[in-house]
């Protein structure tokens, strides 16, 4: 979506100076944005009683970020070990962490265990035998298979990877119980960047049912449900954003009759990442090149390294450039990486843009950074916050050749062939 007002007035008018001062390319998130929506996912929220959003690590893993969502009593969905160690840099410990992750090993297991604990939540069943020690606490990842349909994104659910299928969900729980556990949680993630309100409303109303079924069962309570995250932004300009007040009052709807039905209600808990710092966050790069062959390319210093949902799921980025005054002309923009799709848009019309023209890519807040990598030696670039005060602060640094080949310096290690 379109660079929000508030970010633009703060961004642009200094965005040649915040340029000269760091170099480019950089990504760069707006602190009061990112406050600002953390404020309006709790107030939606606040009539379903317990709340609390678990920021999805995986989405921007930056610890400058996660202090910012710390502060606001956010917890941490972590899915691998220097997640969890990210989000306990925090201070973070116990029941503010949960361990969202599949395929665990023995190693993850004891990471999750270390240092207090967290939120254990298991995605198959035969985990269970498999944790060295059973918490009190336990949560299961629920896949409902063909009794809901995906979205596009993360598409149809029982073909997905992930989770406890439904003849099996209530076994889990009992083996849960047998091993020791006696505190629950139910969890599910179903869609991914959704935009339709009602898709999460039918999955807060599926957990609540399943809760009945298992206390009817297993003579078990949950404490909370977690809906996952998955809500979306819109990237368009013409799309509309997802309606968070409908979607907050119709899920305290369900939590207020499941109490007055069942005289108990579970918290109700997400794991927003995209919703929460998605639209906070641009890539400005600078116009490197211009290439008339078929078509013109645009130039730019990043690459795909730096952003790869356009060249991976031909994601769709918004772009502006601040202070270019052109006639428009229909453009691809492209890194240097030796890749075809490595193109930040394609047949796009902008203004026309030289050599030393600043463009800003949108909504790079989320699987932005996070997804980088270095394909081709390309080293992935600075972050930097846009503090509320409008100071700008480097979060981490840019990658160099000595990151690069840091993993080439080691111990020599030879298995000697067999005599």
């Amino acid at each position: 979506m379109p660079i929000t007002n508030s970010f633009k007035a703060q961004l642009y008018p200094q965005l040649e100076r915040i340029t000269n001062h760091f170099g480019t390319p950089f990504h760069i998130y707006d602190e009061a944005g990112i406050r600002a929506t953390g404020r309006a996912l709790q107030e939606a929220f606040a009539a379903a009683g317990t709340f609390r959003e678990y920021f999805a690590v995986k989405a921007l893993p930056n610890p400058a970020i996660l202090a910012v969502m710390r502060s606001m009593g956010f917890g941490f969905d972590c899915s691998s070990i220097p997640e969890l160690l990210l989000a306990r840099s925090t201070g973070a410990r116990g029941e503010e962490i949960m361990f969202t992750s599949n395929n665990t090993s023995q190693d993850d297991f004891l990471a999750a265990a270390d240092e207090g604990g967290c939120i254990l939540n298991l995605d198959d069943i035969s985990l269970v035998a498999k944790v060295p020690v059973m918490p009190e606490l336990i949560c299961f990842r629920y896949n409902p298979g063909s009794r809901r349909s995906g979205n596009a994104i993360i598409g149809k659910p029982e073909e997905a990877k992930y989770g406890v299928s439904h003849e099996q969900i209530v076994e889990a729980y009992r083996q849960a119980q047998q091993r020791g556990a006696h505190r629950f949680g139910l969890h599910t993630m179903l869609a991914s960047n959704e935009l339709d309100y009602s898709y999460m409303v039918q999955t807060a109303s599926m957990l609540l049912e399943l809760c009945r079924q298992l206390e009817l069962e297993l003579d078990i309570r949950m404490e909370f449900i977690n809906i996952g995250g998955g809500m979306g932004i819109p990237y368009t300009p013409e799309a509309a954003p997802l309606n968070l007040q409908a979607m907050g009052r119709e899920i305290g709807q369900l939590m207020q009759k499941f109490e007055k039905d069942y005289s108990y209600c579970p918290a109700l808990y997400m794991e927003s990442g995209r919703f929460m710092t998605g639209p906070h966050g641009v890539l400005v790069t600078r116009v490197i090149n211009r290439k008339e062959i078929y078509r013109t390319y645009v130039g730019v210093d990043a690459c795909m390294s730096a952003l790869m949902r356009p060249g991976m799921y031909g994601a769709y980025h918004h772009i502006e450039a601040p202070g270019v005054e052109q006639p428009e002309e229909v453009v691809d923009v492209v890194g240097s990486l030796c890749e075809n799709n490595d193109k930040f848009a394609i047949q796009r019309t902008l203004p026309r843009l030289s050599e030393g023209d600043l463009i800003v890519i949108q909504d790079t807040g989320a699987h932005g950074q996070a997804m980088g990598f270095n394909y081709n030696g390309k080293l992935r670039p600075q972050e930097l916050m846009l503090r509320q005060d409008g100071s700008v602060e480097r979060i981490r640094r840019a990658e160099t050749v000595d990151d690069y080949f840091a993993t080439l310096q080691f111990e020599e290690n030879i298995l000697a062939a067999e005599q």
